[in-house]
This record gives structure tokens, C-alpha cells and sequence, in this order.
């Protein structure tokens, strides 16, 4: 079983927001290099988009232009549209940080290696303890989230439609 598939059973409730690095380089490494920036610059004109129209129109144009000479580029950017403008259901101040995993992977890679690099030097505990100092030490440097003073709208499940909490609360699929 996958992580998404893991997350939807443990968590049904979880949207997912795949990462927009992580998926531009995945498209751009199906291109010859001589396409890329054209298609990188379309790439950031579907995240950069105000709305959510925004970005689907950005997207349509983006395949329609590339499709026919890269349509395996454009079917590994266009199975996963949906998971990628999941953004535009949160306050556009957080935005930044949830359009990709960059921030958190680099905290990671920093344990990944310690914990690789002292393998076998320790019991499961001890290695949980190493683990949770990495992090506290590393959560210091962390910067405050965008629009912190929103997460308990977040939490409250609040709905929001590009970036904008919605007046009329009752339904959440409205978004």
C-alpha cells in the first residue's frame, strides 16, 4: 500500500496537495531540454493563478499546447490535476507552504541522515530519542507559518474557495 492509499484509509477525511516542485520536475524530465522553459513558465502560470478558474484554464491551455508532441508529459501533469489546486480550499496565505513539501523534506534529510549514518549503534528507543532532538533542534529555525492566525479556521473547518473563507458555511463540498 502507497502513502496516499495509507493516508485515505487511516485519515478518509485528508485532502491531498501534491507537491508542485516535485510534479514540475517530473514533467519537465519527460521533455527534451530544449521545451522545458516553455513549458516550466506554463507550469508556473497554473500555480501562480489568482483563482481556481485561473488555474484550470492555464492548465487546459498548458496540455492542449504540449499534448500532441509530449503526451507523456502531459498525462503525468494532467492524472493528478486535482491534487494539485487542492490549494485553493485553504486562506491564500498559506498557499507558499502547502504547494509544496520542500520546507519539511529538508528537516527530514537532515534526520534521514543522522539516522543512517548511526544505524546499528542503539536500540529503537534510542534512536526515537536521537530523532526527537534532531527535530526540536530543527524546529528553532523553522519560520512562522503565513497566516498562522488562520489555522483555527482551518481546524474549524472553515471553507474556503481561492484562498477566501465562504460566507455560507453549511455545505463543505460547495468549494
Amino acid at each position: 500500500m502507497g502513502f496516499w492509499a495509507a493516508l485515505s484509509k487511516v485519515y478518509p477525511e485528508t485532502e491531498h496537495q501534491r507537491c508542485w516542485v516535485h510534479k514540475t520536475a517530473n514533467v519537465l524530465n519527460k521533455l527534451p531540454k530544449s521545451v522545458q522553459p516553455k513549458v516550466k513558465a506554463d507550469l508556473h502560470e497554473i500555480w501562480m493563478a489568482e483563482t481556481r478558474d485561473e488555474a484550470h484554464k492555464a492548465f487546459d491551455r498548458t496540455v492542449k499546447r504540449f499534448e500532441a508532441k509530449y503526451p507523456r508529459a502531459m498525462e503525468c501533469l494532467a492524472k493528478d490535476r486535482e491534487e494539485l489546486l487542492a490549494f485553493y480550499d485553504y486562506p491564500a496565505e498559506h498557499w507558499v507552504h502547502i504547494r509544496t513539501t520542500n520546507p519539511i523534506e529538508s528537516t527530514f534529510a537532515t534526520v534521514r541522515l543522522r539516522s543512517k549514518r548511526s544505524r546499528n549503534c542503539g536500540s529503537r528507543a534510542t534512536t526515537l530519542a536521537m530523532v526527537f532532538k534532531l527535530l526540536q533542534s530543527a524546529q528553532k529555525r523553522w519560520k512562522r507559518i503565513k497566516g498562522f492566525n488562520k489555522l483555527e479556521l482551518v481546524v474549524n473547518n472553515v471553507q474556503f474557495k481561492d484562498g477566501e473563507p465562504l460566507t455560507d458555511q453549511s455545505d463543505r463540498t460547495a468549494a
